[in-house]
Formats: structure tokens, C-alpha cells, sequence
């Protein structure tokens, strides 16, 4: 659901006259708790920006601190300010796609609100593009001229280190494919946007990724700035999001992560399921089938918490809904387990290799599991 914070009344005559001509350049900002920063990035966009005719679209993943109600004072005062408000939905990649197709202007920028890119840039990227220089400006930390104020070692190591690797495993030429400070031309993003992911933080990787080496690119360098205020989005999950979007463009999409992480917590809940049944078996002496179910039940349970945890982090159910969830899924998996039942009997009938057989009814398991999980468990809303 998106809540679109439109402008006032009281919209000063520059911005009214802008708003009938139409902007030039669209600056989407994606943001999540940045109350305090929002209004300075629109001072500093203003001052840059002075020639140039243009809109900031703020997409805010329903930020607790209310940082879409301070754009939303900010938007009743100034035409060129828009808020994109996202609810049930977060992620940066995600919020940068619909800013940017929510946006008007034939050149878009994507630009961090926590102060660190150097939006002093912006002219000089927009100049490249419009003079038909380049399809794709990308404010790069790996060229000569880039200054830093603000990043530590170990997070400039863990960023070379997966620039190195997304670089060699998606054959990306561009020496900044991380970067989150860059400048396209509208067509040539609507033209990828039906291949790109909505999920990780990683958004201009999957924009080179995907153009599979048609975006004309330039890199220029810029100062790195210290964060004012607020704190990073970074975790130890943007790792995950990271490989992911590797795993989904090395195998043409064919792979996603959430589906290898689903298999995986299922290969933990198989461990658990054993351990179980032989704790209740060999400790309490229970009968077979109770021992059985206990198992299944304790797995399944185990598998629930970490797929919300992890696998669906992004849709993560609380509440009652945490309760519904767990229901929904224990249903999920029983039928999953007949499902693979009945194809593992039915290739052993075809083809009596007790691996073979486990092997396809497992896997059946899992893919259904999967499928209906995200159906019936960890709904889109």
C-alpha cells in the first residue's frame, strides 16, 4: 500500500512554475528513520540545484521516527518535494525502483539521505547525461580523485571485497558497482526495470547486472561525508542480500536466495526432526509414533522462527499474525509431507533406488513448502 504525500496550496511561485514546465532531474531518496537529515539534504539540493529544474521523491519505509511526516511539511510548503510512503514493504532496491518509476523527469539520480554522498555532484552528472555523453553516471569510491571523511576500514575492506567478487562472478566492468550514488536516463531505466529484484540494498549492481553491458557508464569521483545524524542500515543481513542478488544474476534468475535459504532452515529442521525422535525414543522411552510427531512438530516449529527470521526477515510476521503464521505453516508442511511421500513411492515404483527416490520427494517437499509458504504464510500485502 503507498501512501503519496502530495503538495499544498501554499507552494511558492518558483516551484509552481516548475511543477507546469516539468523537471528535468528526479532525485530519489529512499529512507528509514532519517527525520533529522530529510530537511537538511532538501537545503543542500536547493542550493545545487538552483539552475536546474527538478523534484525530490523521499520513499520512506514507513519510518517509526516519522521522517514521511516531516517530508510531508516539507511537500506543503514546496511542489518539487514528493513522499512516496510504503507500508508492508521494505528494502532499498525496492524503494528505489518505485521512486524512480513514481518520478517524471527524463534523468534520475538515486542519492542516500544520510548526507554521505556529496549531492554537489549532481550538475556535473546531469550535464554527462544530457549532453549524450553517457546512459549511466556512478559516483565511484574506486577512481582517482574520491575522497572519504566518513568510512571505516573494515567497512571499506568488506565493500572491496564484494565489489571484487561481483565484478568477476557477473563479468561487471564498472569499477563501483556498489555504489549507491548514481544518474540515469529514465528510458534506459524503464527498459531494465522488469529484470531487476526488489529485494537487497544493492540496487545500481542489479542495474549494470542486468543491462548485461549496454548502459554507456561513467565514473566520477566524489567526497564520502560523515553521517550527521541517525544510524547505518547496515547488518550483518545485507551480506545475505548481497550473495543473493549474486546467486540471482550468475543463474539468469533461475535461483533466488530466499528459495536456498528456505531449503536450507529445512535442512536444519531435518536434523532437528532426528534429534528429537531420538531424545524421545532412547531418553523418555515414548512410543514410536508419538516420538515421531513430537519430532515433526519441534522441526517444524524450529523451521517456522528461523524462515521468519531470515528467509522472510522482510515480511516478518508479529503479533497475532505470528500466531496465524505458525498455524498456517504447520498446515503448509503436512501436506508438503504427503506430497513428499507420494512422489518419492511413485519414482521408486519407476525406478527402486532408495536415494533417488528420497532425493526427489525431499526435493518436491521443499518446493512445495516453499510455494505455499509464500501463498499462505509470508503474504505479500
Amino acid at each position: 500500500m503507498n501512501e503519496v504525500i502530495r503538495p499544498g496550496a501554499d507552494n511558492p511561485p518558483l516551484a509552481q512554475n516548475q511543477a507546469q514546465e516539468g523537471p528535468e532531474l528526479s532525485v530519489i531518496v529512499p529512507t528509514f528513520n532519517e527525520r533529522d537529515n530529510v530537511t537538511v539534504l532538501y537545503r543542500r539540493l536547493e542550493a545545487t540545484l538552483a539552475n536546474v529544474a527538478w523534484e525530490v521523491v523521499f520513499v520512506d519505509d514507513n519510518s517509526p521516527d516519522g521522517t514521511w511526516d516531516v517530508v510531508r511539511e516539507l511537500a506543503q510548503k514546496d511542489s518539487r518535494v514528493r513522499c512516496v510512503r510504503r507500508i508492508g514493504r521494505r528494502g532499498l532496491s525496492g524503494a528505489c525502483i518505485e521512486g524512480i518509476l513514481a518520478s517524471s523527469a527524463p534523468f534520475v539520480a538515486v542519492i542516500d539521505a544520510d548526507l554521505q554522498h556529496d549531492e554537489t555532484q549532481l550538475p556535473k552528472m546531469l550535464l554527462l547525461l544530457a549532453s549524450d555523453q553517457a546512459d549511466l553516471v556512478v559516483g565511484s569510491r574506486y577512481i582517482e580523485g574520491y575522497k572519504t571523511e566518513g568510512f571505516n576500514k573494515q567497512r571499506a575492506g568488506a565493500s572491496a571485497l564484494a565489489t571484487e567478487l561481483a565484478r568477476k562472478a557477473l563479468r561487471v566492468e564498472i569499477a563501483d558497482p556498489m555504489s549507491g550514488f548514481f544518474m540515469i536516463r529514465r528510458d534506459r531505466f524503464e527498459q531494465l526495470a522488469p529484470k531487476l529484484s526488489v529485494h537487497g540494498f544493492k540496487i545500481l549492481l542489479d542495474v549494470v547486472a542486468s543491462s548485461n553491458g549496454t548502459l554507456r557508464a561513467v565514473e566520477i569521483p566524489y567526497t564520502f561525508g560523515e553521517r550527521q545524524h541517525g544510524e547505518s542500515k547496515l547488518d550483518s543481513m545485507v551480506a545475505l542480500d548481497f550473495l543473493g542478488l549474486v546467486l540471482a544474476k550468475f543463474t539468469n534468475d533461475a535461483v533466488s536466495l530466499r528459495f536456498v535459504l528456505f531449503a536450507m532452515v529445512g535442512g536444519i529442521g531435518l536434523v532437528v526432526h532426528l534429534t528429537t525422535l531420538f531424545i524421545a525414543l532412547q531418553i523418555f522411552k515414548a512410543p514410536f509414533a508419538e516420538a515421531q510427531a513430537a519430532g515433526a512438530l519441534v522441526a517444524m516449529t524450529g523451521n517456522f522462527i528461523l524462515n521468519n527470521f531470515l528467509t522472510y526477515r522482510d515480511q516478518r510476521l508479529k503479533g497475532f499474525g505470528l500466531l496465524r503464521g505458525l498455524i498456517a505453516f504447520y498446515i503448509v508442511c503436512s501436506v508438503g509431507l504427503l506430497a513428499n511421500v507420494g512422489v518419492a513411492f511413485s519414482v521408486y515404483d519407476q525406478e527402486p533406488i532408495w536415494w533417488l527416490a528420497g532425493l526427489a520427494g525431499a526435493l518436491m517437499g521443499v518446493v512445495w513448502n516453499y510455494a505455499m509458504s509464500g501463498l499462505f504464510v509470508w503474504r505479500k500485502k
